[in-house]
């Protein structure tokens, strides 16, 4: 398959993938997004992929979902039936096929890992970033909805945490979320493809087969903690909070101006 969205590398015994829309800020599409299940698919049955880098072409890695795509379906779609089964599709199963790929994965992070993307890189098994990358979900403050998609938030920096930057919005910085436990290394900007290939070629070396196994019993302890029926009760709960007043008359504004008066309250907090 020829990407438009996305690049595709295979490095020896790891495939890297990244975002590859950085005049947008790599905004997910909804090309971008079937790519992205596209490669996914490949790595999985590419028997010499051990490792997936998931990444972003530029200065950011993900600024979030595209809500500004003339050629999206989402944006064609009015009954709340029809979004339900569009993004539980899309957004909660594209998530859902990060967490449950088969090999370990690694984010790879720089600039800006806004809401749909913080989702995404969160879905990783583990998470490399630069040091200019911030992290942050504005959508209840900006888009007047419980905050994205999938709620990984609690799970990857703790109940109190989440709590704050859902509450306020705010971003967090590299090193805030190292040592909040939901970032595994931060490095400078222009060490960070080679520091994330060296950790992916070292847990390449592992036997494959007991590694598949190994990751599948870590997400199992997870699930059985309730990680899977969180997030499946949280996506029904995103869905409810379209249909309240106050997302109504953000949209009706207009999104665009909502989100600007967010990311400017962000750039004075």
């Amino acid at each position: 398959m020829n990407y438009t969205e996305i690049s595709y590398e295979v490095l020896g015994p790891v495939a890297r993938v990244c975002h590859n829309r950085p005049k947008q800020a790599n905004a997910e599409s909804e090309t971008l997004l079937a790519e992205l299940d596209h490669a996914l698919e490949c790595a999985k049955r590419d028997d010499s992929i051990r490792v997936l880098i998931l990444g972003g072409v530029g200065k950011h890695f993900s600024a979030g979902h595209d809500l500004t795509d003339p050629m999206s379906t989402r944006a064609r779609l009015t009954a709340a039936e029809d979004i339900w089964q569009w993004e539980s599709e899309h957004y909660l199963g594209n998530a859902l096929r990060i967490w449950d790929f088969p090999k370990p994965t690694i984010a790879q992070v720089q600039g800006a890992c806004i809401a749909a993307g913080f989702m995404v890189a969160n879905m990783c098994d583990l998470m490399v970033a630069a040091e200019d990358a911030y992290f942050s979900d504005p959508v209840n403050h900006s888009l007047g909805a419980a905050a994205v998609e999938v709620l990984v938030h609690p799970w990857v920096l703790g109940l109190r945490k989440a709590k704050e930057i859902l509450y306020t919005g705010q971003r967090i910085t590299a090193a805030d979320a190292k040592e909040w436990g939901m970032v595994n290394h931060v490095v400078p900007r222009a060490e960070l493809e080679n520091f994330t290939l060296k950790l992916a070629n070292q847990i390449a070396a592992a036997p494959p087969m007991s590694m598949r196994m190994l990751k599948r019993s870590l997400n199992r302890t997870a699930d059985m903690m309730g990680f899977r029926n969180s997030i499946m009760a949280h996506f029904d709960t995103h869905q409810l909070s379209h249909a309240s007043d106050e997302h109504k008359a953000i949209v009706e504004a207009g999104m665009q101006a909502s989100m600007a008066a967010a990311k400017k309250a962000q750039n004075a907090a």
